[in-house]
């Protein structure tokens, strides 16, 4: 019999891109259509998901700028949320598999099999996107910071969900509406109303982070704001960085009293 985890381990070991973004959506819908489908137990989680042999990841200090209003322009702009959404699918199904010892019940799965169903759907519209510009996935170099914070955070779950979807995604959340300005001021509105779909859809992966750690500080009997500080300082270097979509965030049920304190390089010792 199928399992999740046996469509996690599927999706994490595909290295195409357009082919793990389509798998998937499919897995997702099996899992949507089947309420029986057990959970499973994985086996050979991978540490880091297959990848197809391009982009060149390189340090996020090399990166190239993104300005301009060119086609080439454009489509790294794009490409570069396109890689963030590519490895968002890898994340969202690691998640499900690499954490199954926590017991957790199905409503985290069917919250992060909707995350992965629509990190999937994410890449394919940008992925067409940058097509119809003239380039494709992998034309671009990109750096890997969220798989490294993956790998960082792979022996706690409550770690993960501090770091990824609470700070990492939740940075997407300040910096898309500048992108969607950006985009819309140049009368690029076919990539404007693109990332509009992907910020309104990731307030919804923020929360989700949010709501499965504020989960395990109950069951642990611990203060959130006070362990998701504490976790964010072991486990993610540096200030997060204002200013802060504040109304996105209240959307993902995040309050300013929890970030700010870590914009501040006074507070971030441990």
């Amino acid at each position: 019999m199928t399992t999740l985890c046996d469509l996690a381990l599927e999706v994490l070991k595909t290295a195409d891109a357009a082919k793990k973004a389509a798998l998937s959506r499919r897995a997702a819908e099996a899992w949507r259509v089947d309420p029986l489908m057990p959970v499973g137990t994985p086996s050979g989680i991978p540490d880091r998901p297959a990848r197809p042999p391009r982009p060149e990841l390189i340090s996020p200090t090399e990166m190239p700028r993104r300005r301009g209003q060119s086609a080439e322009a454009r489509a790294t702009l794009l490409h570069a949320v396109l890689h963030i959404e590519l490895n968002a699918i890898d994340l969202a199904w690691d998640m499900i598999a690499r954490f199954t010892e926590e017991k957790f019940p199905r409503a985290f799965y069917d919250d992060w099999v909707r995350v992965a169903d629509e990190e999937g759907k994410h890449f394919g519209l940008l992925s067409d996107r940058v097509e119809q510009l003239g380039y494709c996935y992998g034309d671009f170099p990109a750096h890997d910071g969220l798989w490294e914070a993956a790998f960082t955070t792979r022996n706690d779950v409550s770690a993960r969900l501090a770091v990824v979807p609470m700070v990492l995604e939740a940075r997407g959340l300040d910096v898309t509406p500048g992108m969607i300005k950006r985009f819309a001021k140049i009368g690029d509105m076919e990539s404007a109303d693109i990332l509009q779909i992907i910020l309104e859809e990731e307030i919804g992966h923020v929360a989700t982070g949010n709501r499965w750690f504020q989960f395990m500080c109950r069951k642990t009997n611990l203060d959130p704001k006070e362990y998701w500080q504490k976790t964010v300082r072991k486990n993610f270097k540096g200030l997060l960085k204002p200013p802060f979509n504040e109304e996105a965030r209240q959307q993902a049920d995040m309050p300013s009293e929890y970030y700010i304190p870590l914009s501040f390089k006074e507070n971030i010792k441990p």
